[in-house]
C-alpha cells in the first residue's frame, strides 16, 4: 500500500509531463493493486484526487487510454466510487471514446460506463446528458452480424452497459425503445444464440424492457416469438429456461404476441414440460410445472390464440388440457379449469364443450374440493361453469346434469372469490321458471343471500347476491319464493338495490319489487314501508339523471303499491302528482304514456 501511495504521486506528476512508457508502468501498478484489493485501492485513489487526472488521460490519441478506462471500470465496481467518477468529469471523455475504432478501447469504455451506471442515478443522468446510449445502440447495429469471439465479447459488454443504464428506470427504458433497441436486440439473439453470455444479456434486456407497455408493439413487429421458442427448445437447464420464462410472461400479455408464440410452437414445449414434471416432487420441477401451466392459461386469454388452440374442440392442445382436470395435481387441476374458463368465451365453444361432457368433469373436480378444498381450484372451476352457462341452450342441459346441486355445496364457503363465482353461476342458470322456483324455495340459500347482501367489504359478492335475489323473483314469479325472501329479510336489500349506481341493477330491483307488490303486497307491506320505498321512488322520478327505464318502472311500481292503504297514504303525502305530470312530456314515449296512466291512477285514488 506504501508503493500504491508512491505510484499515485508519481502518476500525478507523470500525467502532466512524462512519456507514455512511464505512465503505462504506473497504470499497470494500479491495475495490480486493484486486482489484489479493489476496495482499499479505490479508497486510496479517491483520497488522492487521481480521478480528476484520469479525465485528461482519456484521449483517443494515447496508447494508455484503454488501461485508464479499465482502471475506471474496476474502481466503479464499488458503489461509493460511482458518484466521485461522475464528479471528476469522467463521463464526457468516456462517451467521446465510444467513437473510437480501437476494439480494446471500446470494450474497456463500455465496461467503465456500465459499472458507473449500475444502480446509480447520477451515473445514468450523466451518460444520458452526454448521449452515450445512442452511440452504443449504433455500435450494436453495425457490429450485430460479426460472430468472432472478440466482437461477441464487445457486444455483451455493450448490452450490459445499456441494461445498467436503464434498469428499473421507465423513462430511460422508453428512451432506448424509441431509439429502436428492441429490433436490434432480437436480431442479436438470432445471430448469436450459440453464445451463452450474450444470449443471457439479451434475455435480461428483454425481461427489463418487456415490462414496459410501450415495448409490446415493437416486440410484436419482430420475430421475438420465434427466436425465444427456438432458444427454449435447446435449453436443458432449469435456470436457463426460467430466464426465458421471465421474458415470455410479460410478452404474452400482448394478444398479437400470444398468437405469434402459439404459431411458433410454444404450447407444445409447455405441454412437454407439464408431462415431464407432473410426478416430480423436486422444488425446481414443481416451480417449472406451475410456470408452464400458468403461461399456457395466459396464452388462452387472447381470442385468436385461444380459438386456434381450440380447433373446434378437436385440437390436441384442448384434449391435453382437458386431461389435467381429473389429475391429482392441484396446480394442473387449477390450470385445467382456468383453461376451460378461457375456452368458454364464445357461445360456439361453450355449446360444444357442454355437449361433450365438460360439465361432468368440472362437477367431479368440485366434489373433490368440497371439504377443506383448494380455494383457487374451487374459484376456477366455478368460473368455468359460469361461462359455460351463458348460452341459452346450455342452461337446461347444465341444470339437468345437477350443476346447481354441486354449486350449492359451496354455500358454506367463507371465501369471497368463491362466493362471488358461486352466485354468478347460479344467476346464469336460473333463466327458467322451474329452476328459479326450486332455488327460491331453498331457505338456506335465501338466508345466505340475505347475509351476503350485507357484505360491505366485498362489493362484488354484495352486488351478485342482490342480483340473484332479484332474479329468483323475476324468473319464478312465485308467491312462495317471495314469501321466503320476505321472511329472510331480503326486501330491504332489494329496495337499496333500486338506488344502485348501475342502471341494470336498479332496473332488476324495480321489476322484482313490482312483482312483489303485484303478488304478495300484504306480506311485504311492512318491510317496504320500513325500507322507505315510496320516498326512494319519489327521488328516482324527480331526478333528471334517472334513466328512462328507471322512471318507467318506478311508475309501474307506484301503481302496484296503491293496493296497500299505508303505502297509498305515503304516496299521497309526497305529492307524486306534480312529479308524474311533468313526465307526460318526456321525450321517451313509453315514459310519457306510463306517466299519463300513473297520473290517472293517482287522481282516481286520491
Amino acid at each position: 500500500m506504501d508503493n500504491l501511495s508512491d505510484t499515485l504521486k508519481k502518476l500525478k506528476i507523470t500525467a502532466v509531463d512524462s512519456t507514455e512508457d512511464s505512465l503505462e508502468g504506473c497504470l499497470d501498478c494500479l491495475l495490480q493493486a486493484l486486482a489484489q484489493n479493489n476496495m482499499e485501492t479505490s479508497e486510496k485513489m479517491q483520497g488522492s484526487g487521481i480521478l480528476q487526472v484520469f479525465a485528461s488521460l482519456l484521449t483517443p490519441q494515447s496508447s494508455c487510454t484503454a488501461k485508464v478506462a479499465n482502471i475506471i471500470a474496476e474502481v466503479a465496481k464499488n458503489e461509493f466510487m460511482r458518484i466521485p467518477c461522475v464528479d471528476a468529469g469522467l463521463i464526457s471523455p468516456l462517451v467521446q471514446l465510444l467513437n473510437s475504432k480501437d476494439q480494446e478501447v471500446l470494450l474497456q469504455t463500455g465496461r467503465a460506463l456500465g459499472n458507473i451506471c449500475y444502480d446509480s442515478h447520477e451515473g445514468r443522468s450523466a451518460v444520458d446528458q452526454a448521449g452515450g446510449a445512442q452511440i452504443v445502440i449504433d455500435h450494436l447495429r453495425s457490429l450485430c452480424s460479426i460472430t468472432d469471439p472478440a466482437n461477441e465479447k464487445l457486444l455483451t459488454v455493450f448490452c450490459g452497459m445499456l441494461m445498467n443504464y436503464s434498469n428499473e428506470n421507465d423513462s430511460l427504458q422508453a428512451q432506448l425503445i424509441n431509439m429502436g433497441v428492441i429490433p436490434t436486440l432480437v436480431k442479436l439473439l438470432g445471430i448469436h444464440c450459440h453464445n451463452a453470455a450474450l444470449t443471457e444479456m439479451c434475455l435480461v434486456a428483454f425481461g427489463n424492457l418487456a415490462e414496459l407497455e410501450s415495448s409490446k408493439e415493437q416486440f410484436a413487429s419482430t420475430n421475438i416469438a420465434e427466436e425465444l421458442v427456438k432458444l427454449f427448445k435447446k435449453q436443458i437447464e432449469h435456470d436457463k429456461r426460467e430466464m426465458i420464462f421471465e421474458v415470455l410472461a410479460p410478452l404474452a400479455e400482448n394478444d398479437a404476441i400470444k398468437l405469434q408464440l402459439v404459431e411458433a410452437g410454444l404450447v407444445e414445449c409447455l405441454l412437454e414440460i407439464v408431462q415431464q414434471k407432473v410426478d416430480s416432487d423436486k422444488e425446481d420441477d414443481i416451480a417449472e410445472l406451475k410456470t408452464a401451466s400458468d403461461l399456457m392459461v395466459l396464452l388462452l386469454l387472447g381470442d385468436e390464440s385461444m380459438q386456434k388452440l381450440f380447433e373446434g374442440g378437436k385440437g390436441n392442445v384442448f384434449q391435453r388440457v382437458l386431461s389435467w382436470i381429473p389429475s391429482n395435481n392441484h396446480q394442473l387441476q387449477l390450470a385445467g379449469a382456468l383453461a376451460i374458463a378461457n375456452f368458454a368465451r364464445n357461445d360456439g365453444n361453450c355449446i360444444h364443450m357442454v355437449d361433450n361432457g365438460i360439465v361432468e368433469k368440472l362437477m367431479d373436480l368440485l366434489d373433490r374440493h368440497v371439504e377443506d378444498g383448494n380455494v383457487t381450484v374451487q374459484h376456477a372451476a366455478l368460473s368455468a361453469l359460469r361461462n359455460l352457462a351463458i348460452p341459452v341452450v346450455n342452461k337446461a342441459k347444465m341444470l339437468s346434469a345437477g350443476v346447481t346441486e354441486t354449486v350449492l355445496k359451496f354455500l358454506k364457503s367463507e371465501m369471497p372469490p368463491v362466493q362471488f363465482k358461486l352466485l354468478g353461476t347460479l344467476r346464469m342458470l336460473i333463466d327458467a321458471q322451474e329452476a328459479a322456483e326450486q332455488l327460491g324455495r331453498n331457505v338456506k340459500l335465501v338466508e345466505r343471500l340475505v347475509e351476503w347482501c350485507e357484505a360491505k367489504d366485498h362489493a362484488g359478492v354484495m352486488g351478485e347476491s342482490n342480483r340473484l335475489l332479484s332474479a329468483l323473483i323475476r324468473h319464478s314469479k312465485s308467491k312462495d319464493v317471495i314469501k321466503a325472501i320476505v321472511q329472510s329479510g331480503g326486501i330491504k336489500h332489494l329496495v337499496t338495490m333500486a338506488t344502485s349506481e348501475h342502471v341494470i341493477m336498479q332496473n332488476e330491483a324495480l321489476v322484482a319489487l313490482a312483482l312483489i307488490a303485484a303478488l304478495e303486497l300484504g306480506t311485504a307491506e311492512k318491510d317496504l314501508e320500513s325500507a322507505k320505498l315510496v320516498q326512494i321512488l319519489h327521488r328516482l322520478l324527480a331526478d333528471e339523471r334517472s334513466a328512462p327505464e328507471i322512471k318507467y318502472n318506478s311508475m309501474v311500481l307506484i301503481c302496484a303499491l296503491m293496493g296497500s292503504e299505508s303505502l297509498h297514504k305515503e304516496v299521497q303525502d309526497l305529492s307524486f302528482l306534480d312529479v308524474v305530470s311533468k313526465l307526460r312530456s318526456h321525450e321517451n314515449k313509453s315514459v310519457a304514456q306510463q306517466a299519463s296512466l300513473t297520473e290517472q291512477r293517482l287522481t282516481v285514488e286520491s
